[in-house]
């Protein structure tokens, strides 16, 4: 075969999405807040687009006195079109009436939080680096991540290779025990543990440490002391010598062990279970989530009505003086010509995709209503199970579309506020050929469980013999899967005495 290079024509098809469609998913998948933004920010970048001041139309009285007021600024609007858009007032309006959300100050984090408590000890520069040291391996939680045989060795590592270290003496374990136990003592009350049961004996110990301060209205008290409340102390001991049956709830081996009742384990454990397994958590940052939503359902005269909730939204026009403007064609040539019709028709564009957006997703909460009109009457048990390509059918539009028009939209209900997402979720059949929503299934379990009798909870078998009872075939492995998901614990890790 002959190699070269050759020229050639071929035909063939292929598909491409137009980028405007590509901007009409973006706005579908927005939520009302991001849509709020990005909509200022085409006010600013388009000058074809204006904002229209109230809900009502303008009359030709306003509009004349708007054009004589456009006189009044003297604004020379072609210089303004040929320097970059540049506008003019009415925009500095807007921007005038902006709401600023106010914004929360951030907390201290939990490593700024124990280096302030630490620096405020008398201690000389090397204790002051282990400590640092040791606190660096605190996480988020509260717990020390690295066993202190490894900070030692890191610290000791850092001495050898940097300046300034010479002739000093390596730190040793001895040191980071002691260190650590100072470190323990810092608020909040279990910070620095190892694991789980040394996070509650530390938050033990610093309740017997402030009952006694309560009592002797003095500082401080002396170790002995501490000591001796502590062994006198039941859950310190359960915790201290029984945490595996502990957390277990082998409520009879503990009572059996230390001859008590199995009623007097069950207080201690519910001593216990006061405290905070993550006592670093509440110095973590945690970013304030605002939710506005973007639907309301309202019952006016004992029917359903949806509203979009968008009054927070610039409302777009066609900026009138641009578009005469640009009708006198002759003024514009080449690359300003081509300029000012992108613009024009990127303007009639995002006027038409806004509607376009509104319209569908009323279309879409409209059917979830008239479809979940039981769940809005009698509550969430009645919720039925619903599928995006049920709502897509039905709208006469793609799956993805309608995926996209309930993403992380919100819509406040006579209920509550939910997401749009909380309304879809697959069914179980009856015994009368109904479907029934698995959200509802596991708000009934829910209820099941709340109003059990503790001394005899109920089993996933006695769960699934009950709502045999009222129509809903449902196995136990099921039953057990909803329960995990709810965070409710097993029979007999529910079981009290």
């Amino acid at each position: 075969m002959k190699t070269g290079l050759y020229q050639g024509t071929t035909l063939k098809q292929e598909m491409k999405i137009n980028p405007r469609l590509y901007q009409a998913m973006d706005l579908l998948y927005m939520p009302l807040l991001d849509l709020q933004q990005h909509l200022k920010q085409e006010l600013l970048n388009n000058p074809f687009l204006e904002m229209v001041e109230g809900d009502v139309e303008e009359t030709v009285e306003e509009r004349k006195d708007e054009k004589e007021q456009e006189k009044d600024d003297e604004i020379d609007w072609e210089e303004i079109l040929l320097n970059g858009f540049e506008t003019g007032g009415r925009r500095e309006e807007y921007e005038e009436r902006e709401y600023y959300e106010p914004v929360s100050v951030d907390t201290k984090e939990l490593g700024d939080h124990l280096h302030d408590q630490l620096t405020l000890l008398r201690l000389s520069e090397r204790e002051l680096l282990l400590g640092e040291e040791i606190i660096g391996n605190i996480n988020d939680e509260g717990y020390l991540e690295a066993p202190l045989e490894e900070i030692v060795q890191s610290l000791n590592d850092f001495m050898r290779d940097g300046e300034g270290w010479e002739g000093v003496d390596p730190y040793d374990l001895g040191e980071a025990e002691r260190m650590l136990y100072v470190i323990q003592a810092f608020d909040p009350p279990g910070i620095g543990a190892r694991d789980l049961r040394e996070c509650i004996l530390l938050q033990l110990r610093d309740c017997v440490v402030q009952d006694l301060v309560k009592e002797t209205g003095e500082g401080e008290p002396p170790i002995p002391e501490v000591e001796e409340r502590l062994r006198g102390s039941l859950a310190y001991r359960i915790v201290d010598q029984y945490f595996d049956q502990l957390i277990n709830h082998r409520w009879s081996e503990i009572s059996k062990e230390l001859s008590i009742t199995p009623r007097d384990v069950q207080d201690a454990a519910d001593e216990v279970a006061k405290l905070d397994p993550k006592p670093g958590l509440k110095y973590a940052s945690h970013g304030d989530n605002y939710i506005i939503p973007d639907l309301i359902v309202e019952k006016i005269e004992g029917e359903y009505l949806v509203f979009l909730n968008d009054t927070s939204l610039p409302r777009l026009k066609l900026s009138r003086t641009y578009r005469d403007i640009a009708k006198d064609k002759k003024k514009f040539q080449g690359e300003n010509k081509e300029f000012i019709s992108n613009k024009l028709n990127s303007a009639n564009w995002m006027i038409q995709a806004i509607e376009q957006r509104r319209q569908t997703m009323l279309k879409v909460m409209n059917f979830i209503v008239d479809r979940q009109r039981d769940f809005f009457d009698k509550g969430v048990q009645y919720l039925k199970p619903l599928t995006l390509r049920e709502v897509a059918e039905v709208i006469d539009m793609h799956e993805s579309t309608v995926s996209r028009v309930t993403n992380e939209k919100f819509v406040q209900t006579p209920r509550g506020v939910f997401p749009l997402k909380f309304f879809f979720s697959s069914g179980l059949s009856t015994t009368s050929g109904e479907d029934v929503s698995a959200r509802g299934i596991k708000a009934q379990i829910e209820k099941l469980v709340s109003d059990e009798d503790p001394a005899h909870p109920l089993t996933d078998q006695a769960i699934v013999n009950i709502l045999k009872e009222e129509g809903i075939q449902i196995a136990r492995r099921t039953v057990a899967k909803y329960r995990d998901q709810l965070g409710v614990l097993s029979a007999r890790m529910r079981k009290r005495v």
